[in-house]
């Protein structure tokens, strides 16, 4: 209850101060990248449940010649990397938190497609709710492997708390001063996750 509390209180007042910032970069992202501004997902959240993720656009709407979307590194442009670097493209997941979806810390929320390629081990991360930040995202974030990644979002479900979270929450903040393990080694993002091996 304490968490949720927390949450609640800590997102409406991150929506309300950061009012004047979360206009100033919709304003860019449509002066820069056109329409829409948010990028809408479906994504697994607490027990696999879908919910969908509000976040800023940060890549351009770029397809081949089967109208399929090009690979991450060709639609990102250098103002999108910058939202990420940055984690302003995160923003907007302050509505999710407020709505119940998202907390502000724990595993964070994936692809539906990769649902079926988890072992239970590792489908343990959806035993609480995803987070805007996680234990993850502040010890390597996208520089991890997956394996890595799993791991310490397991870590978190198994010792989660009040004060883990506040300590998740201020090496957040330093991870976003000093832009950390935004992506995997020659990749825009991450790879996509096949299944472990």
């Amino acid at each position: 209850m304490l968490k949720r509390l927390f949450d609640i209180v800590a997102a409406a007042c991150g929506l309300l101060l950061l009012a004047p910032v979360i206009a100033i970069v919709a304003w860019q992202i449509r002066r820069k990248l056109g329409s829409p501004v948010l990028f809408r997902q479906l994504r697994p959240g607490r027990d696999g449940k879908p919910f969908e993720i509000i976040k800023f656009r940060s890549m351009r709407d770029a397809v081949d010649a089967h109208g399929d979307p090009l690979p991450d590194g060709e639609r990102m442009t250098p103002f999108g990397s910058f939202l990420r670097a940055s984690s302003l493209d995160e923003l907007p997941e302050l509505w999710n938190v407020l709505k119940g979806d998202m907390s502000l810390v724990g595993p964070r929320p994936l692809l539906m497609e990769y649902l079926p390629l988890y072992s239970p081990e590792q489908f343990r991360r959806h035993a609480v709710r995803p987070g805007v930040t996680g234990w993850a995202q502040v010890n390597g974030r996208n520089a991890l492997s997956w394996e890595d990644k799993f791991r310490l979002d397991i870590w978190y479900v198994d010792h989660q708390s009040f004060w883990l979270d506040l300590k998740i929450i201020c090496l957040t903040l330093a991870k976003v001063m000093v832009r950390e393990g935004i992506s995997a080694a020659g990749e825009a993002t991450m790879p996509k996750f096949t299944g472990s091996k």
